[in-house]
């Protein structure tokens, strides 16, 4: 970064002396010296190397690492001294991932392509997410380059990131010892000036310590149980913070997989990040996980939180948003005071910039990233196009909060009929218990008006079931009766704010705060009513099974995956313990074997819509956001209660709908 404007006198001092550029022991760094040092973060890039769309096939420049690599590149350019960690959930989330995981897995010898892309950009550390668990831990300890001393892991060191990644909270059963190292020491000159003007060149220490969110027990616990223990994050601080202060570093960056979150604390918390930030001893938070930004407007008005500056409980932090859409930037103002390095916070903020500030106008892809991964790109591809099957019905995520399951029809169909199949082998005592199935969809618009399930009517592929079911989760079923179904529906229906029908303004209908993966719809000979009018936990004022209503005490089994079964959501009722099967299949390949056996998709084997708003007239509107010029596709799938508003110009519009 360019230092501060010096007054004449100084500025003249040091042209006299050549503004030659000292080494200095970090013990003799004079009083008052100055140095800015920016610290960059990626997080939840999820796999998305390139600005490529797999599911429909075409370039998408609002996502992608290899322009996220550009803004890296642009920042170590304005800034001479930086460092760059990753905050996690990296090695998942696209076709290519669950290709080179999956389908094809790579070998101990070849580096996985998001990290060809990450070591080509360089990197001084990095921690892992929850869902670097989800292909399990042999998979991760092979490729993250990590021997393992758990079950079912690699002993042998494979090729992986080229800098150091770190883990507090992860620990082997066997042993009880992390199967990251906990913390490290990245040691780098940067440029510093003297108070007279004179640059100079100090080596500075920081160290990072890791942390991803306890929960993983319960979301991968297919992966995980018995394998692995956890601990919380506070609880990991305590335990590994003395001795990363023991190695005397100039900088402690908490590089956490979680949010902010101001709810009491305990050892569970999926987003422990605002109490982390008030721990003595760490200078800088790297935030992650929440699929958002900060600073931002999501967190202004949260408790010692600066959502404009970048500061949580005084601790500067960011968080860099995700699918590699952002690239977090804090810049650190550091003055020396006796033999210490201090963040001057008057001059210190955060950012996060956005790899397209306006729309049409985002940054040049770095072209050295694509030829790194071409060749794993164009076998996903191959791979992804593999026919299974057709469609006379467009299956789209675009109304689902609205009433249309076409996107959510195959799935429940295809995870309910393999239950119906095989329950009965492994419970014979089950076989005669209704099957019910609950799927949520997981592209609802949040990463914007290109993220929704668009699957055509006409031929389908292995990349239509990907887009169906967009997560690499596996099948599970538990056992409930007909008041924990509509508990389970209870939940889902906070996907809705309450409506009052007499207020004569606008109302928005969606709560932004339950995202669209847990707002799930069951289907299966049931059909239910969703008053939005009603306070949380009274919403759901009819349940049917078979045109009857549904007895409290009525046995089901409900069909879902493993993350809502062992807790995922916090729904009621789901911790783990009443899983009747825990299918070794992922979800997806079971999709993609059942259109495969069905051939052809229409209205007669995929389940008719299951619920509908309850009539209600409103003296204003209700309203949501959603995706431009989709009035027609809505009316198409029978949801005729839609229409546009305002086209905002961004690809998204506001809709008006009428609840009936």
């Amino acid at each position: 970064m360019t230092p501060r404007l010096l007054p004449l006198a100084a500025l003249t001092a040091a042209l006299l002396a050549g503004c030659a550029s000292q080494t200095f022991k970090p013990g003799k760094l004079p009083e008052g010296a100055r140095a800015d040092v920016a610290i960059l973060e990626t997080t939840d890039v999820h796999a998305n190397v390139l600005s490529y769309d797999y599911y429909k096939l075409k370039a998408d420049p609002t996502v992608g690492y290899e322009r996220t690599a550009t803004l890296i590149r642009q920042a170590r350019q304005e800034f001479p001294n930086t460092f760059l960690f990753d905050s996690g959930d990296t090695i998942q989330g696209t076709v290519l991932a669950d290709y080179q995981a999956q389908v094809k897995p790579i070998g101990c010898d070849e580096e996985l392509a998001i990290y060809k892309a990450m070591n080509a950009v360089g990197y001084d550390g990095g921690t892992a997410g929850n869902h670097e668990f989800n292909y399990g831990l042999s998979f991760l300890s092979q490729v993250t380059g990590t021997p393992m001393n758990v079950d079912g892991g690699r002993t042998e060191k494979c090729a992986g990131p080229h800098f150091p990644l770190v883990l507090a909270n992860v620990f082997s059963a066997r042993d009880g010892a992390p199967i990251f190292k906990p913390w490290a020491v990245v040691e780098k000159n940067i440029d510093a000036y003297t108070p007279d003007g004179s640059k100079m060149s100090v080596p500075l220490k920081v160290g990072i310590i890791g942390f991803t969110p306890p929960p993983i027990l319960e979301w991968d616990k297919q992966n995980l149980q018995g394998k692995v223990t956890v601990m919380g994050v506070m609880e990991a601080a305590k335990k590994y913070l003395p001795e990363l202060q023991a190695q005397h570093p100039d900088l402690i960056v908490a590089v956490l997989h979680g949010g902010l979150n101001t709810n009491p604390y305990n050892q569970d918390m999926e987003n422990g990040g605002w109490y982390l930030a008030g721990v003595p001893g760490i200078d800088v938070l790297l935030l992650g996980h929440s699929h958002t930004e900060f600073p931002g407007p999501r967190y202004k008005g949260m408790k010692d939180v600066d959502a404009d500056r970048g500061f949580v409980r005084g601790t500067p932090a960011v968080m860099a948003g995700f699918f590699g859409k952002d690239l977090g930037v804090i810049k650190l103002a550091l003055a020396r005071k006796g033999d210490k390095w201090v963040i001057d916070k008057s001059d210190t903020h955060s950012e996060v910039r956005p790899i397209c500030p306006q729309k049409n106008q985002c940054v040049e892809p770095d072209k050295s990233i694509a030829p790194l991964v071409a060749k794993a790109h164009q076998a996903a591809l191959a791979h992804v196009n593999t026919p299974i099957g057709e469609s006379r019905v467009h299956m789209t995520s675009y109304f689902t909060d609205e009433g249309n399951m076409t996107a959510l029809a195959a799935v429940n169909a295809a995870q309910r009929a393999y239950v119906q199949e095989e329950l009965p082998r492994l419970h014979p005592e089950l076989a005669n218990v209704p099957v019910v199935s609950a799927a949520a969809a997981f592209r609802t618009g949040f990463g914007g008006p290109d993220d929704y399930t668009d699957v055509p009517a006409g031929p389908l592929s292995l990349r239509s079931a990907a887009d169906l079911y967009f997560y690499p989760n596996t099948l599970a079923a538990v056992k409930t009766d007909g008041a924990g179904m509509k508990a389970w529906l209870e939940k889902s229906a906070e996907r809705f704010n309450q409506i009052d029908p007499s207020r004569t303004d606008e109302q928005q209908l969606i709560n932004d705060r339950m995202p669209g993966y847990n707002f799930d719809q069951l289907q299966g000979d049931i059909d239910y009513v969703i008053d939005v009018t009603k306070p949380v936990g009274e919403r759901i004022t009819s349940l049917r099974w078979k045109g009857k209503p549904v007895d409290p005490k009525q046995p089901f089994i409900i069909v879902t995956n493993n993350y809502r079964a062992s807790g995922g959501g916090n729904f009621p009722g789901l911790d783990g313990s009443n899983v009747v099967l825990a299918a070794p299949d992922g979800t997806r390949e079971i999709l993609a074997k059942w259109i495969e056996f069905n051939k052809e998709l229409t209205t007669k084997n995929l389940p008719a819509a299951s619920w509908h708003f309850a009539p209600v007239k409103t003296k204003g509107l209700v309203v949501f956001k959603g995706a431009a010029g989709k009035q027609a596709v809505g009316a198409a799938a029978g949801v005729k209660n839609v229409r546009q508003l305002k086209d905002h110009g961004d690809g998204t519009a506001t809709y008006a709908l009428e609840l009936r």
